[in-house]
């Protein structure tokens, strides 16, 4: 069976935590979706580039496509606006809480841990990881400060620097190390 993994994108996003993951995902082979949370496909990144998205929110909503056994990974990129825009949307708050209710992977980098998925509820009882400071005040799980954190169905990063690293790890949990190797190399890391 084919991976498939779904990033949403807002306005605001920190665009190397989501073009890196989109990127080397699907050089290996893994299906990814880019959702914009806006009323179309164009969205602008932290860095004044902008993106047009495969779809948008909307549109998967109206087709029935927000299934969780249908996505075997959700990823929430960074930024700080871009968090706080995918933590002011409702259905990617119910998506979300959904994929991990039936132990599908739920990975965020830079910001998006403390200001998406805490405040969710879906650090609790986990080790994480998040750019640096954010953690604090944070009434639930285990922060550490390594780049990427694994704990079970939950990946975790810090910053665009470790977007790469990020990426590599999603790869070896949903199209396995074999497959994580063979980019590597290909990529001359």
């Amino acid at each position: 069976m084919d991976k498939k993994a779904l990033i949403f994108l807002a306005d605001g996003f920190e665009e190397v935590e989501a073009v890196t993951p989109v990127d080397y995902l699907r050089r290996a082979g893994i299906k990814v979706v880019m959702a914009a949370i806006g009323k179309d496909a164009a969205v602008m990144g932290s860095h004044g580039i902008s993106f047009t998205a495969d779809t948008t929110l909307e549109a998967m909503e109206k087709q029935g496509e927000l299934d969780p056994n249908g996505w075997d990974c959700v990823i929430i990129p960074g930024g700080m606006l871009g968090s706080k825009n995918l933590a002011a949307c409702a259905p990617v708050g119910n998506f979300l809480k959904k994929m991990a209710t039936v132990g599908k992977t739920t990975a965020a980098i830079c910001a998006a841990p403390a200001v998406v998925l805490a405040p969710l509820g879906l650090l609790e009882g986990k080790r994480f990881t998040c750019y640096p400071e954010m953690e604090k005040g944070l009434k639930s799980g285990t922060w550490a400060e390594d780049k990427v954190v694994i704990d079970g169905t939950l990946i975790t990063s810090r910053a665009a620097g470790t977007a790469a690293e990020f990426a590599f790890a999603l790869i070896r949990i949903l199209a396995g190390g074999e497959q994580e190797n063979k980019l590597r190399a290909a990529l001359l890391l």
